[in-house]
């Protein structure tokens, strides 16, 4: 079974004076149920996937409270979901990952905020950004800045996180516009404790349904007209209304220092490495008492001008210290300071990079200039010299290596039913040169990686056989387009296969499916599945459903379709050859199925450990290296990449070159065997069980061979 969140649910269920205590994503989570939200929907994805996960694993509590809770296809029917609070009074939450997520949703995101909303509407943003991130470099701000949706980017602290929720439903209605809450990876991971209230049972739920339907009102509709006059409120009224509520209820924050010559302007979600930084430069202790001041954008649209005049005419000098490019925030100011003609000298990009995620280290070296800059004589420090000693620091590591450290780049989970199919690419490729390569967001990307290195474009989560539309118009070798189970559903049924059938255009592509969302924590499809169902061996099949996707594909009229166990690798080969070899013009898709390792795992160990506890027999599959008969070629490893293949020096000391090795990490998935079956390798790799619990004919077998090998030796 996935990851349990038992301990988590019941941290759900604390009520007024208890105290919480864990990490931030399961603090907002917590504050929706205490703000009494009515619906919560989105889609996995991270630093924000424990939000919907928990949730779904508490659908029992839910119940009881009559929230309404949905895994959404994608982030656009998640954002769709939002349409409840357009004609009721009820509080509905979404969530997904920022950016890639919200480009999918904003359509609905820009006629949601278009209308406005009468309960509050809240989204919150996993900002995938910087060292941590997965995706493109983009930031959520432009999006809320052109759709007019209020963006939060709360301090990193449970209490600020919490209250930060509560309000951002208030904000909400109280402007009738949507709120976006984004939280960096270090935000929605951060640990701490606050004191819980009472979870809130909505007025209107599931189980205090609504008699009556809402009126229609075309004012509520966008579509023109209404959608002219709808423009008119969202910069007009909607846009007072929030400033006001901002304002009245204190939603940013002002930490003063004693330093009165410069002041510093921090997106919220940057404050913790903004105080780590000022402690290297005995400017803060890590409890944040500051000798500089610091005004802190909990919410970043809309700024208040009051609040931002009356703190800049404090100082000579301000620095905005805004994450990522463009500069919204002090282009916003830059602007406003000139139109009221205050006099303060306004620092950011300047002093900052322009792109790049904001560390504390980063952070640091753009203040330390800052304020050698507007305070000269300034000698308060008790470590100038910080920046410089990181610099040194990384000289001399650098020359104690002798040499630039390799690169470790992610890969498959050890027996992922992902690499034998890039193993088996990899051996066709040998023969008929190199081929296109559509791939997609998933597990399935790490083959963009050594040892593969596969791929000539990533154009979004279920949009690789879109991508090979163009190359298949020119390319004299057909392209192979690659996706998993996850982008077929989230996006590929339809923007890949059904538009190339519309075209009828040739063209092959390959869904590895191996049962769940894996690469945001092994979440249930609509193929996954019943529990019942799933099948103990590696190589079985994991689609005992109806709703498969091979009747999908037949319904929309596919014609060529194979399906094969990704294990096999020979049979991988010959279904490839046949897909790149075939005289049939038209779209021919091959399912490759195999369990996500990670899942089965999961399922067999409480198996196997309650089978050794009863004293049962269990048998488990093992693979190993002969180094008397290994060559020391390593062509294994360059088709596999397992984490458990790899090399050890041999025995022999006439063997100079060390020999392949597996080690006990080895789950049992049986691609190094295939791999040199398949591709004529030397006959080094050995299968061996292992029995726990032998019955007595195993036992009396195993004695004799015992005998028999101490007498040959």
């Amino acid at each position: 079974m996935e990851r349990s969140f038992k301990k988590e649910i019941e941290a759900l269920k604390l009520g007024e004076g208890d105290v919480f205590e864990g990490e931030g994503i399961l603090a907002v989570t917590k504050a929706l149920l205490q703000s009494g939200v009515s619906y919560v929907g989105g889609y996995q994805g991270s630093p924000v996937s424990n939000l919907l996960d928990v949730m779904v694993q508490a659908k029992d509590y839910m119940k009881v409270l009559g929230v309404h809770v949905e895994a959404c296809a994608n982030e656009s029917s998640a954002a769709a979901m939002l349409g409840a609070s357009i004609n009721y009074p009820v509080r509905g939450a979404v969530t997904w990952k920022s950016i890639v997520g919200t480009n999918v949703a904003s359509d609905a995101l820009s006629h949601l905020s278009s209308v406005g909303v009468l309960g509050g509407a809240l989204i919150i943003i996993g900002e995938d950004y910087g060292e941590g991130s997965s995706i493109i470099q983009e930031r959520t701000h432009g999006v809320a800045l052109k759709s007019t949706i209020w963006l939060m980017d709360p301090r990193p602290n449970l209490e600020v996180i919490v209250r930060s929720v509560h309000k951002s439903f208030e904000l909400s209605e109280h402007s009738h516009t949507p709120v976006m809450m984004q939280l960096r990876i270090r935000t929605c991971h951060l640990q701490g404790r606050f004191i819980a209230k009472n979870n809130v049972k909505p007025e209107i739920s599931s189980v205090n349904k609504v008699g009556e339907v809402a009126p229609h009102n075309y004012d509520l509709i966008a579509h023109p007209p209404s959608t002219y006059a709808q423009e008119k409120l969202k910069y007009g009224q909607r846009a007072k209304l929030a400033k006001s509520f901002i304002f009245n209820n204190s939603l940013n924050e002002f930490f003063d220092g004693e330093i009165k010559e410069i002041g510093l302007i921090v997106q919220g979600g940057l404050y913790n490495n903004l105080i780590s930084a000022l402690e290297e430069m005995d400017m803060s202790d890590n409890l944040g008492n500051t000798k500089i001041s610091i005004y802190v954008l909990n919410i970043v649209h809309p700024l208040i001008p009051e609040e931002v005049i009356s703190y800049a005419k404090k100082f000579k000098a301000l620095l905005v210290i805004e994450e990522g490019q463009p500069q919204y925030i002090e282009q916003e100011l830059g602007l406003l300071f000139h139109k009221e003609q205050i006099k303060v000298n306004l620092a950011g990009k300047d002093v900052l990079p322009m792109a790049g995620e904001y560390t504390s280290e980063v952070i640091h070296k753009g203040v330390f200039n800052f304020i050698k800059k507007y305070i000269p004589g300034f000698s308060n420090f008790s470590n100038l010299d910080y920046n410089t000693e990181i610099d040194q620091l990384r000289e001399k590591v650098s020359s104690s290596l002798g040499e630039v450290v390799p690169p470790r780049p992610p890969g498959f989970c050890t027996g992922c039913p992902e690499r034998p199919f890039f193993s088996a690419l990899k051996m066709i490729e040998k023969d008929t040169g190199k081929i296109h390569i559509s791939t997609d967001i998933g597990c399935h990307s790490f083959a963009t990686f050594p040892p593969f290195s596969f791929g000539q474009s990533i154009l979004g989560y279920g949009m690789s056989l879109a991508a090979s539309a163009g190359v298949q118009s020119f390319s004299s070798k057909r392209p192979i387009a690659i996706m998993g189970d996850g982008g077929f559903w989230h996006n590929g049924l339809l923007s890949g296969v059904a538009s190339r059938l519309l075209n009828n255009s040739d063209g092959i592509l390959v869904i590895l499916q191996n049962g769940y969302t894996s690469a945001t924590g092994t979440q249930d499809l609509i193929s996954t599945p019943e529990s019942k169902n799933r099948k103990i061996a590696a190589s079985s099949s994991s689609t005992s459903t109806d709703k498969t996707i091979e009747k999908a594909l037949e319904g929309l009229g596919v014609k060529w379709l194979k399906t094969v166990h990704t294990y096999e690798v020979g049979a991988v080969k010959k279904v490839l050859n046949e897909a790149i070899e075939s005289s049939f013009n038209g779209l021919k898709v091959i399912i490759a199925e195999g369990e996500c390792q990670l899942e089965r795992q999961r399922r067999l160990k409480p198996i196997k450990n309650n089978a050794i506890k009863l004293k049962k027999r269990f048998v488990r599959v093992r693979y190993g290296v002969d180094e008397d008969t290994c060559t020391g070629d390593h062509s294994c490893i360059r088709l596999s990449g397992c984490p458990t293949l790899t090399v050890k020096p041999a025995n022999d000391p006439l063997k100079l070159d060390p020999v392949a090795h597996v080690t006990d990490g080895c789950v049992g998935c049986g691609l190094c065997g295939e791999n040199a079956i398949e591709a004529t390798l030397c006959p080094s790799f050995y299968k061996a069980k292992i029995i726990n619990n032998p019955n007595i004919r195993e036992r009396s077998i195993a004695w004799v061979r015992n005998k028999v090998i101490g007498l040959l030796t």
